[in-house]
Formats: C-alpha cells, structure tokens, sequence
C-alpha cells in the first residue's frame, strides 16, 4: 500500500525539483497572468502537474523543447490531437503550400472529395460533412437526430467525455441524472436533455431507451477519458438491436478511439453506428473534422431541409469545412495515418502496457492496466473497470499527479487527465522503455 506521508514528501521533493528547473516557464506563466485568465490559453492547462505549466518552444514527430532548452518524449501528443507526431513534413508542406493559394473561401475544394471519399472507404459510412472540432461534429449529429426523430433527449454513458457538447456534461449521482461535478454553467439541467447509463449494462440501456424519448446515443466504443474501459464481448451488437428496438440513432464518437486503426472501432469491432465523428488527429493538429452518416439518415434530413433556410439551421459555421483543414486532412489520411503507420504503433503501446505491468506486478500493487490500440493506460484497481462510475471510484489525484510529475522531471510527458499514454509513428521502442524504467523508479520510491 501507499504510505502517503511519503507520497506527500515526494511530491514536495519533485515540486521543489520542478520549479528549479523551469525558471524561463516560471516567469512566463507570471507574465502570463496579467493577461490570461489564470495564467493560461485555456482553463484545462493548469491541470498539468507542477505549480505552472511547461512553455513549449518547438515540437517534432514524439519530442518537444520547452523555453527552458529541456526536451521530452511526448507520450500526451496533445491528448490525442498529435496522434501523428508534431508536425509531420508531408503535412506541414501541405498547408504551407494552401496557405498561399487560399486558406478559407466558402466554396470546396477537391480535396474535399477526397477525404469524404476516403472516409467513407475507412468507415463504411456513404455521405460525409466537416465541422472544426469533434465537438462541433457530436452537436452537430445530434441536431440531425432530433430533427428526423422528432425527439428531445440523447443518451450518454456515466463519466463520459465528448468536448463541450452541453447535453454530454451529465452524470449519475445516487442513480439520479444531473450536472457533472465541475460544469461551469449548465444552460439547464441535464436531466432534461441527457439520459445516463453505465457503460456495459444492457438492462439499464433498455430501461432509458424504453421511455421512446431518446433521439440517439452518442458514445466512444470504447470509454477513453475515465481510463480506458472496454466494451463486454458482444456489448455493442446487442446495444445496437435495443437502439434499433426503440427507434434511437447512434453516433460513435472515434475522436480517441481512432487510435485501434485507420476505420477506428467502426471497422475493426464491425459497428453498425447511424454517425461517426472522427475529429482532432484527422488534419494533424490543423482544427478540423468529419461527421459520416449512412443513406438512410442523409436521405431523411435531406427531406427536411429547405434550400432557402439551410444556412440558419444551427449547422455550420463560418470556417467549417475552410481549404486549409481539408488539405490538412487530406495529406494526413494519405501519408500519414495510414495502416502502415498502426502496424508499429500498436505493438509499441503493448510494450508500453506489458513494462507498466511488470512493475505494478513486481511490487504488489492492486493496480490495472488496459490497453485500446495504440493507447495504454493504467488505474488505481486491481480488476478493470467495466464502467465510468467504477473507474472514477478508483481516481486517486494527488498519486496521478506525483506520477506524472516524476515522469515528467525526468523528460517524459503523460496526459494530465488520467495515467493515458498514446504512440505515434515516430515513438520508438527505446522510448517506451525510458518511461518504463521510469515508472519502475517512481514506484520503488513509492513503496
């Protein structure tokens, strides 16, 4: 077990360390405050471990510098947007080459048949439309969903994650819907807008899908932002007969689950999904992303679009669909996330997985890891978590965060959510074994 008299010494001890060491970060997070709200472009980045985050200089492929002239093996990669490694040059040639030939202009581009072509051989999904997030993509397929159902409610999974998607910010407490610890703002109560269930319970699926007010499902196939939970064997097929039952639609959302191959979970697991969202990876850090639908969705939106209102349909956006993402996106699928690609990344999170369970199993420690691709990840329980509800149970933040912060004093980057570690196609195994030696000296001071 973990002495946490020592947990909290050790984590005083790399805190000291840390500040020491980043003295360039130190004075630009203080300049930093003048100007930016807490000190940061976005709220999430004080979560990073440490008293301040890490100012980067320059990334490329699986490493970054920071301001300090430190670099790191980057096993984050943006939580999932830098699937690719930091600025592929195919990629980076690509959009240098559209930026002088225009960026945004509100008509397409061939490369937009291109990559809606390219989906549709991926994920099986015949018509395609681009927004720039994942998160636009997940309202946006939503919006759809209630229009040709003619219902109000989605449904979600207990601890899941889907951007900023309002309806998704909902959680079980006490088997009673509501707003997810930490929603800032809620513009009403979940409960009105959002069923919820527990990931892998058939029964309660069907209980929330038998009220006949759920317009579609949306779920990763795979949890990932709760640590990542897989689905039981035969989970989905027989979720998606009960959709089909009680007339709800589905969108799989594999904004992360992209990482088991070039189809996502869509391909290799054999979905049957009405949606698929496929987001931050897709144009190599570029913002952007896709939503697919099958012939029977298109035809039935399609029914009810009026040419003369469909740019005041709250679907859209300005940029969405801009040339600058599309050639992104484009050079990405082409080059750069291909099968090929998988074929060393996969393996690589293995070794990842296998190195962290040596030594959770050498020092008896009742501690799990899973892994989905060419992520891997590790929990604070014996067993896997079958759920979100069970994996938040098993959250630990102040263990994760000396963690990841031994991790990083000593130039390896975790994700700063959970203990989630992603390869790229420039991840080598030499790297996977530096985190795992490590994580080995982490645990030995631990126990």
């Amino acid at each position: 077990m973990i002495d946490r008299n020592n947990l909290n010494e050790l984590s005083r001890r790399e805190e000291r360390k840390f500040a020491d060491e980043h003295p360039k970060s130190a004075e630009m997070y203080t300049r930093a405050r003048k100007s930016l709200l807490g000190g940061v472009p976005m709220n999430w980045m004080r979560k990073w471990a440490g008293a301040f985050p890490v100012f980067v200089e320059r990334a490329k492929g699986a490493n970054f510098t920071d301001v300090d002239g430190r670099e790191y093996l980057d096993l984050c990669l943006g939580d999932t947007g830098a699937m690719t490694g930091h600025s592929p040059d195919v990629v980076a040639d690509a959009i240098a080459k559209r930026v002088r030939e225009g960026i945004t202009l509100m008509l397409p581009t061939e490369d937009s048949i291109w990559v809606a072509d390219e989906l549709r051989r991926r994920f099986g999904l015949p018509f395609w439309q681009f927004a720039l997030t994942a998160t636009d993509a997940n309202r946006f397929a939503i919006r759809i969903a209630r229009e040709i159902t003619r219902r109000s409610k989605i449904l979600v999974y207990n601890y899941c994650y889907h951007g900023t998607v309002d309806e998704s910010f909902a959680a079980l407490q006490d088997g009673v819907v509501g707003p997810r610890r930490g929603n800032i703002g809620p513009p009403v109560n979940p409960a009105e807008t959002t069923r919820v269930v527990e990931f892998n319970d058939l029964n309660a699926l069907e209980d929330a899908l038998k009220h006949s007010d759920v317009a579609v499902v949306l779920a990763e196939p795979a949890m990932t932002n709760v640590g990542i939970i897989l689905p039981d064997a035969g989970y989905w097929k027989a979720a998606r007969d009960l959709t089909r039952k009680y007339g709800a639609l589905l969108i799989a959302d594999e904004t992360h689950t992209i990482c088991v191959g070039p189809g996502g979970c869509t391909r290799e697991w054999k979905l049957e999904p009405d949606f698929v969202v496929f987001g931050k990876p897709i144009g190599s850090g570029i913002p952007g992303s896709a939503y697919g639908c099958t012939e029977e969705v298109a035809e039935r939106i399609s029914a009810r679009i009026e040419l003369e209102d469909c740019d005041v349909g709250g679907i859209g956006g300005t940029l969405a669909g801009n040339a600058l993402s599309l050639a992104a996106m484009r050079s990405t699928l082409e080059n750069v996330l291909t099968a090929k690609a998988f074929e060393s990344m996969i393996p690589l999170a293995t070794r990842w997985a296998d190195g962290v369970s040596g030594e959770i199993k050498n020092h008896r420690l009742p501690w799990d890891v899973q892994q989905l691709g060419a992520r891997a990840e590790y929990t604070f329980r014996e067993n896997p978590p079958r759920n979100g509800g069970e994996s938040a149970a098993a959250a630990d933040f102040e263990l994760e965060r000396f963690l990841h912060l031994y991790a990083l004093n000593r130039g390896v980057l975790l994700t700063p959510f959970h203990n989630m570690a992603l390869m790229c196609p420039e991840t080598t195994a030499a790297d996977i074994d530096r985190h795992t030696k490590i994580f080995a000296e982490a645990v030995q001071e631990l126990v």
